[in-house]
């Protein structure tokens, strides 16, 4: 009887897998798909005008810094992977770094307990911005408009306003506290708003027209600067014009692996994006998850026993690779992958104490914000940002007009102490002046035949590198179009804690099969697993955008 039950249950799954496809918007020539409609209309607009991909997501990031100041940012950092016209691959990390003057010990007192929220909020939890230095590099080598008129759209916007929508307002009601902590006055966000409000940013306009009249310059050694600094010192932080002055933006070489006939592009260290991308699906390709039905036990067995595995590794091994030397080839080895899953069996589930991390000889938000961007010349971008935490640090720079980040705590600010995603870190991640600090951010970009197939990525702190991944395998292995791709109910299981967090909407009747096998379910705090913003490109070459309903992200084309 319980076999038949089962059996059963998994050809309800499989139907429900095979369910009618809903496709997104389409379009012919260029799309942008981001957390803001009118900052995706604008980096289209861009393109209209005969702006590359590069010029598009330069529009774009500056108007999300007005749209969307969640996450959307002048003030943090991020990362891009591109992929150009005729193929060629790269990436660039506009990361925040530490201070000169932040040091190992910063966040913990004299008996080594760590001081609570010194690391998420105030002045003493921001990291040197990269988010212009990124955008001017990206223009040096791909430009082909001028800056100055990449970013007037979005001082327009800046100037003009933004109407709030619902679930901004709530965001920006529930965080109204924080604000008046972290600044230790008001700030002009922080009264009650309701959907329909329109915001003005003038004080972020007039910060934009001074960039766009004196360059970088302005935002690293300029009047800007001098604001952004001058706040952070009065309210006891540590950041200095130094800081600022000596920060640049690095070209990285990418993460590049195969899984089956794809080719899979993704952000190399300090993002663990990539590498632990990587990790998943060199685990699971040798067991053809496409032979179990989409979100089942077997699929969610087999893809939780390779997260558990390669959020290990992350905790032991990956840090900044300008301070720390990690063993990156190695880690995504088919050989070493394989050794890491030979413990796994369908029979019963691994426990995150006895899988730790692997043994190699000679030895993480919810609040970020992603967008993908095609053009009409073929060229690919995959941009994640984030000013970590809603709002950052919640530190307001209010000459300026903008957030700035709390990124310091996704260093390890005590090895074995969970950040605010519950990532777990050691001593490869600790804190150290000029570090750049481990990130989970993973913008990719999928090749296929030889041809761009997709473009891809996700806010969510740790649930990053979970929601890009099985999105991956919605549209390889289960042929999903990508509305149908992000739209699915996700899970996610990163090591510790051993438990596996699942969205509201997924079907529960699987659950009790997985508990007696000895997985522990948690519905308590897992109201959204990512929210993958992304552009399929259709076998007729057409685009078709991913806009994840849970939020107001929006794909735009034309």
């Amino acid at each position: 009887m319980k076999k038949i039950t089962v059996l059963i249950l998994s050809i309800f799954l499989f139907v429900q897998c095979k369910d009618k496809v809903k496709k997104g918007v389409v379009a012919d020539n260029g799309m942008v798909v981001c957390a803001r409609k009118e900052a995706g209309k604008i980096g289209v607009d861009i393109m209209k005008k005969g702006g590359n991909a590069y010029d598009a997501m330069i529009a774009t990031h500056l108007a999300l810094a007005v749209a969307y100041p969640f996450a959307g940012n002048l003030g943090g950092g991020g990362f891009m992977v591109y992929r150009t016209k005729d193929g060629k691959v790269g990436s660039l990390d506009f990361r925040e770094k530490a201070p000169l003057a932040a040091h190992r010990n910063m966040y913990v007192d004299s008996l080594n307990n760590v001081i609570p929220d010194k690391s998420l909020l105030g002045a003493n939890a921001v990291g040197v911005p990269g988010s212009m230095a990124g955008l001017y590099k990206v223009h040096e080598k791909f430009g082909t408009i001028p800056f100055k008129e990449l970013i007037q759209p979005a001082i327009d916007l800046a100037k003009n306003g933004v109407v709030v929508t619902k679930k901004q307002a709530y965001s920006l009601n529930k965080y109204r506290v924080l604000f008046e902590k972290a600044n230790k006055r008001k700030i002009f966000l922080d009264k009650e708003w309701k959907e329909g409000d329109t915001i003005k940013y003038l004080k972020l306009a007039a910060t934009l027209e001074r960039i766009r009249d004196n360059g970088k310059t302005e935002f690293y050694k300029g009047k800007t600067a001098e604001m952004m600094i001058s706040y952070i010192q009065d309210l006891g932080g540590i950041m200095t014009t130094q800081d600022l002055e000596k920060y640049e933006a690095k070209w990285r070489k990418p993460i590049t692996f195969t899984y089956k006939d794809a080719k899979i592009t993704s952000m190399s260290l300090p993002s663990s994006g990539g590498i632990c991308i990587a990790q998943i699906l060199k685990g699971i390709e040798p067991y053809n998850i496409g032979q179990f039905a989409h979100n089942s036990q077997k699929y969610i067995q087999l893809i939780t026993e390779a997260e558990r595995r390669a959020f290990a590794d992350r905790a032991h091994y990956l840090g900044d690779s300008d301070f720390v030397k990690v063993p990156i080839e190695k880690l995504i080895s088919a050989d070493y992958v394989t050794n890491r899953m030979k413990s796994f069996s369908f029979e019963k589930a691994n426990t995150s104490k006895e899988i730790s991390h692997g043994k190699i000889a000679g030895y993480e938000s919810n609040e970020t914000t992603h967008y993908s961007i095609v053009d009409p010349f073929g060229n690919a971008v995959s941009v994640t940002t984030t000013l970590n935490g809603a709002y950052g640090s919640k530190v307001y720079v209010a000459e300026a007009g903008f957030f700035l980040n709390n990124e310091m705590d996704d260093f390890s600010i005590k090895p074995g102490f969970p950040n605010m995603f519950g990532l777990v870190g050691a001593e490869a991640n600790a804190v150290a002046p000029e570090k750049r600090m481990l990130s989970s951010m993973s913008p990719t970009i999928v090749a296929q035949d030889g041809k761009l197939k997709m473009v891809l990525g996700s806010p969510g702190g740790s649930t990053i590198i979970t929601s890009v991944t099985q999105n991956i395998l919605n549209v390889l292995e289960y042929d999903m179009a990508m509305q149908q791709s992000v739209s699915k109910p996700r899970f996610h299981h990163q090591w510790l804690p051993d438990n596996i967090k699942f969205e509201p909407k997924f079907d529960e009747r699987i659950f009790p099969n997985l508990e007696k096998l000895g997985y522990k379910i948690d519905k308590s705090d897992a109201p959204v697993v990512g929210k993958v913003d992304a552009i399929l490109i259709l076998p007729n070459g057409k685009l078709e955008g991913g806009a994840d309903p849970r939020g107001d992200d929006t794909a735009v084309g034309y």
